[in-house]
Order: structure tokens, then sequence, then C-alpha cells
């Protein structure tokens, strides 16, 4: 994913089109697209402001967030349950999609992960 622009041509390309130059020539003018000059004089225009709006980040957690304590229970009660016997369940009791990643995901934030260790694994010595 690409960086925003630098506030110092965000504002320059604000200033452009606030002294009478299109927004389409400012935006040849400072090497940027014209759908961003639009979009950034139009957030101005809106907002007053030209800063970046946040990048990335998860957008839908809060789905299965609303299932968090029923899928820990599930967790709980059956150690050796597989992600995708979880999203399974999700889908048949409560009609939700979801992956395994997603699912992971959420276990991970609540440090319910496990990891096998092989060397735990072994019988004893002797």
């Amino acid at each position: 994913m690409t960086r925003p622009l630098s506030m110092d041509i965000r504002e320059r390309l604000v200033s452009a089109v606030d002294s009478g130059m299109s927004r389409r020539s400012a935006a040849e003018r400072f090497g940027v697209a014209a759908s961003t000059e639009i979009k950034l004089v139009g957030q101005w225009q809106r907002d007053g402001d030209v800063a970046p709006r946040r990048q990335g980040g998860d957008h839908r957690s809060q789905r299965l967030e609303a299932h968090a304590e029923e899928i820990l229970n599930l967790v709980e009660a059956q150690s050796d349950i597989t992600l995708a016997e979880i999203v399974e369940h999700l889908a048949r009791v409560h009609d939700v999609k979801a992956s395994q990643s997603s699912v992971w995901r959420l276990l991970d934030r609540h440090a319910m992960t496990f990891k096998k260790n092989r060397a735990r694994q072994r019988a004893a010595a002797g």
C-alpha cells in the first residue's frame, strides 16, 4: 500500500485550487492523479481539513466479537477443537460467515492461542 501524500503537498494542492487553478491542472502541476486532487479538495470543502485518514486496519472483527464469549467457551469446553469446527459452528448456529484466519485473530486477541511443542509430546526417558 502506498503512503499518503505529505501535508505540505496537500496544502499546496488545495491552495493552488483556492487561488483559481482548476483541480485537474493543479494535479498535473504537482504530479498527482486528477482523482486524488478532486478528492482532496472535496475533503477540504467538506471537513476544512486535508489530513490523511487512517489506512488499513480491521473493519469486520466486530462481527465475530459479538460471539466471542461463545467461541471462547467452545474452546474451554473442548480444548482440541479446530478452527474449521468453530467456523462451522458459527455458520450453523448463527448464520455468520467467517474464515479460519478471522477466528484465529479473535482467539489471538483474547490470548487463547496454543502451539504444539514436539519436545513436550515425547515419552519420558527412563
